[in-house]
């Protein structure tokens, strides 16, 4: 039986940071370090290469915008840009000082988010240009933005994970501090952070083969359901279990399970709630760097791309991928308990 996936022809040619679905339909953003955002159209059998859009620096995260035909990017020339994918026309929204890590969209609240590595955020009031963004400050580096309907998850250095009310964000006179401040449940750096599609919580990921999950309710009782457990660990010939970081993590939009993509090359699907492993996809030929799931939730893009863990440097030619998996009737759907 044939393998429900294809690759993508055309993909970039340096390391893959950031990809995503369109909020309604088969288009895909690809954000690279060759200095290009990709779009591509994967309704159409085997996936086509719609535009490629050129950029002075390293893109390091993408994100649609108001609706599938604009597009926000953050790069590592401090720069945020929002893309008219019909024109190919490039703004910068504004500008940090230091490289542009993490973005995300609110709909809810028409807001862009911009996280550098100068440890500030930009709030981006979209239905107001006329006014520049709001500047936060975090107590340190953001490595991961996510946000539901009504919450920003943001996780930085030093396992510090702050969560902000959309609401109050998008006021004229943003808070300076956070509605939860929270200190990781993961020993080591934080590599990812994806908010549940229900609006009650996230997971993040480590350096160190781990995933956690935690509830936004601040109750002892909510808080009393958080956990964390070992993933993308790999045993050695000598025995020795090999830890590798959990680079990327997405929740499905329907059942409200997740994925998880490591630097071991392999996919594997969680069902937060039961606590369970829904399955493990063969291993891919690189380190997975990222993953998106579409809005139906019947397809799943996954990012191929060294990820330097077996000691080689540089990006040879034909290792970076894209693979668009079609997912069966059930397959990303939970277990439940045991």
């Amino acid at each position: 039986m044939s393998i429900p996936q294809y690759e993508l022809a055309k993909p970039p040619t340096d390391a893959i940071s950031s990809i995503q679905f369109a909020p309604k339909s088969l288009l895909l953003l690809v954000a690279s370090w060759d200095k290009f955002v990709y779009l591509y159209d994967t309704s159409l059998l085997g996936g086509q290469l719609v535009a490629k859009f050129e950029h002075r620096a390293p893109v390091l995260d993408v994100c649609f915008g108001e609706h599938e035909g604009v597009a926000y990017s953050a790069a590592l020339d401090w720069d945020v840009r929002k893309i008219d994918l019909i024109t190919g026309d490039q703004t910068v929204l504004s500008s940090h000082t230091a490289g542009v890590k993490s973005l995300v969209y609110a709909p809810t609240h028409n807001l862009l988010v911009s996280a550098s590595w100068d440890a500030t955020l930009n709030i981006h009031r979209l239905s107001e240009p006329s006014i520049g963004p709001t500047k936060i400050s975090l107590p340190g580096k953001p490595f991961s933005l996510s946000a539901t309907k009504t919450k920003l998850v943001v996780a930085m250095s030093s396992r510090t994970l702050h969560i902000y009310e959309l609401s109050s964000l998008s006021s004229s006179m943003p808070p300076k501090e956070p509605w939860q401040r929270r200190e990781s449940s993961l020993k080591f750096m934080t590599r990812a952070v994806s908010c549940m599609p229900t609006d009650l919580g996230y997971a993040s990921s480590s350096i160190e083969g781990r995933v956690a999950v935690e509830w936004f309710d601040p109750s002892p009782e909510s808080q009393a359901r958080k956990y964390a457990f070992k993933c993308h660990r790999q045993s050695s010939p000598e025995g020795i279990d090999v830890v590798y970081p959990v680079n990327a993590l997405a929740f499905h939009p329907v059942h409200g399970t997740f994925a998880s993509g490591g630097g071991d090359g392999f996919v594997a699907l969680w069902d937060g709630v039961a606590k369970r492993r829904i399955r493990q996809y063969q291993k891919y030929a690189a380190s997975v760097a990222a993953l998106s799931f579409s809005a139906d939730g019947k397809r799943l893009a996954v990012a191929v791309s060294p990820g330097f863990e077996d000691g080689k440097e540089g990006v040879g030619e034909g290792e970076v991928k894209v693979f668009i998996r079609e997912l069966g009737d059930g397959e990303a759907k939970g277990k439940g308990a045991k």
